[in-house]
């Protein structure tokens, strides 16, 4: 359930002035948190549910512990979680984009998308904020994120959304290419739930198995509707073979897509080694041949005639020669 926020404090932020602060909150700096309110207190993200069409409040709370003011810029983003698909992303989406702020335009007050808030030394501003959820949202996860930038850094309180439904796990493993050692790949997220795949990577030559990695932890969060491009590293391929590489990713729910790419590994060092060594054996085979042809040969016999007269020998040895070679 959304933060209940009390009917004043909807109205604006409030601002709390701070006890003697801790020194190693002060050696921090400034944070911004998700807003508390008795059992509240302390909730690592701001977490709501709503359907379709309905508007939630919440709020944040910026707290400056130091002895000057503070000027800090709110605005609502894409999940500003490290170590997700989407984290870093400054354009909205999902949650980020229902995001607004209580502002003033033209002498009246408005929603805003970006807010600026100035927080006094030794004080506490608790900012509401509202999440509307659009009337054609679909059901599942929406993750978002409050970003609070000021002096010199910015900090992100996550938002975690969901819009009541059936859950859809769906995921696709597409665009495979291997090159530059390593195999790239895009997964993309087509349901309603967050997904945490892992990822099993097969591949055979002409010859039998070239790389056999099974199933592991991919060190990303994929955000329903989201796409994102990774990089597996192949530091040793063949010089010279053909091969079919095949991913495999799972995650939670069931959730299982493959997808094949042909590659073919040409080494031109190879190539020239390969091709050095077939004009040495064709050679030393010529010479053989033309050994044997001399052999045949009586002495004072006539060029092209055989020891009986008859006709000319037939030159059946090129043909199983040239068999041999292919």
């Amino acid at each position: 359930m959304p933060y209940a926020l009390p009917a004043a404090r909807a109205l604006g932020l409030t601002l709390v002035l701070l006890g003697a602060a801790p020194t190693a909150r002060a050696a921090e700096g400034w944070s911004v948190v998700p807003a508390a309110d008795g059992a509240a207190d302390g909730r690592p993200a701001v977490y709501a549910e709503g359907a379709p069409g309905t508007v939630l409040q919440d709020a944040v709370s910026l707290l400056n512990p130091g002895a000057r003011p503070l000027t800090v810029r709110l605005r609502g983003a894409a999940d500003g979680t490290s170590g997700s698909a989407s984290a870093g992303r400054d354009r909205p989406v999902d949650a980020g984009a229902w995001i607004a702020f209580a502002g003033h335009a033209d002498g009246r007050r408005t929603a805003v998308r970006e807010l600026s808030v100035r927080v006094p030394a030794h004080t506490r501003a608790d900012v509401p904020f509202t999440i509307a959820v659009p009337a054609g949202a679909v059901p599942g996860d929406h993750p978002g994120a409050v970003l609070a930038s000021g002096g010199g850094r910015t900090e992100a309180v996550r938002v975690r959304l969901r819009v009541p439904g059936p859950a859809l796990p769906a995921l696709t493993v597409e665009h495979v290419r291997v090159g530059g050692g390593r195999i790239s790949y895009e997964l993309v997220n087509r349901g309603t739930t967050v997904l945490r795949p892992s990822l099993a990577v097969h591949a055979d030559g002409v010859l039998g198995p070239l790389l056999d990695r099974g199933p592991r932890a991919l060190p990303v969060e994929l955000q329903p509707g989201r796409r994102v491009t990774l990089h597996e590293v192949w530091a040793d391929p063949p010089a010279l073979d053909a091969a079919r590489v095949r991913l495999t990713v799972t995650a939670a729910g069931g959730v299982r897509s493959t997808a094949t790419a042909e590659v073919r590994f040409v080494s031109w060092t190879a190539v020239a080694g390969a091709g050095g060594a077939l004009a040495a054996l064709l050679g030393a085979v010529f010479a053989l041949w033309r050994r044997r042809r001399a052999g045949t040969r009586g002495p004072g016999s006539g060029a092209g005639r055989a020891p009986d007269g008859g006709a000319g020998e037939r030159p059946g040895t090129e043909v199983e020669l040239t068999g041999a070679v292919v």
